[in-house]
């Protein structure tokens, strides 16, 4: 059971003519003079980004990641931000960008923050990188048993000593506030993270999550940090669309039923009445898997990051 991934079906379009990497790689050394010449059918750029190779030293890959800085980032030296780290970057990063920036037009809605694309390996398709380094277990579903997957404890171990790091080194950003949001597989990898090194980030928004996966391990996963914790320190911000459950409709994109899976994710870490967790929910009506990620980001932002 393989559910159609909003990567694959919205990266090409999105990557292809918003792509950040040319901009990115010559924006510190562009002259006045440079940014005025152009080249009649050149690719678009995602104009004031930056894309840094973060080499994984355990697996050999290489990693790039996006960075979006915020437009009060320059006037003040002093102040550090929170930093939001996005999965599936090549079609979410510009997504999100542009959604940040609609949603302050008209006054602020949301805290200015840094955002940090989480792309795929270098030389990998999406599909690939995702399978593999997005999910707990090697057991993916029948219809992608030619992938690798399962590997999703040792991203989670490059993302804790490289990729954080790196940003952190390099920008403003306040370590007590990171926020990871991640789309169908990469919600599954943030709540793998949340029940294994919950302080690796301070909120997660988790859309679409891929919970049917191998038989619902996660749930598993979820059982087993319950019996040894008496606290889960997080903001945590779900949701789904009203569309991803069982039906005959074209609109329906697998035969999980993501709506009660969330659902009963919500009910059981409430349950548990942790002192520090902070958890929530919204089943967005007439979205399905592929549609609903704009409005849920948007959502999501404004649950953890709202303006002060």
């Amino acid at each position: 059971m393989k559910l159609p991934s909003l990567a694959v079906a919205l990266m090409a379009v999105v990557a292809a003519a918003c792509s950040p990497k040319a901009d990115a790689q010559s924006s510190a050394q562009t002259t006045p003079q440079a940014e005025t010449a152009q080249v009649e059918g050149a690719p678009y750029v995602l104009k004031g980004t930056q894309v840094w190779t973060v080499p994984d030293p355990v697996s050999g890959r290489d990693y790039e990641v996006f960075v979006s800085l915020p437009a009060s980032y320059e006037a003040n030296p002093q102040r550090r931000y929170p930093v939001l780290y996005v999965t599936d970057a090549d079609y979410a990063f510009p997504i999100v960008r542009q959604v940040a920036r609609r949603v302050n037009l008209d006054g602020p809605r949301l805290e200015d923050f840094i955002l940090v694309g989480l792309s795929y390996s270098r030389g990998d398709s999406g599909v690939v990188s995702r399978n593999r380094d997005y999910t707990p277990t090697p057991n993916g579903p029948r219809s992608a048993s030619s992938n690798v997957h399962g590997q999703g404890a040792a991203y989670q171990t490059y993302l804790k000593t490289q990729a954080i790091p790196f940003i952190e080194d390099r920008f403003r950003a306040d370590p007590a506030r990171r926020v990871l949001l991640g789309h169908s597989y990469g919600a599954l990898l943030g709540a793998q993270i949340l029940f294994t090194d919950p302080s690796m980030f301070h909120s997660y928004i988790l859309g679409s999550p891929s919970f049917w996966f191998d038989k619902r391990h996660i749930m598993t996963m979820e059982a087993a940090y319950a019996r040894s914790h008496t606290d889960l320190p997080a903001d945590v911000f779900m949701y789904v669309g009203a569309w991803e459950v069982p039906g005959p409709s074209p609109r329906n994109t697998s035969g999980a039923d993501m709506v009660r899976d969330m659902q009963t994710m919500e009910a059981t870490l409430k349950s548990h009445r942790y002192p520090n967790l902070r958890v929530q929910s919204v089943v967005l009506a007439d979205e399905d898997h592929l549609t609903i990620a704009p409005v849920g980001a948007t959502r999501g932002l404004l649950a953890v990051l709202p303006a002060k």
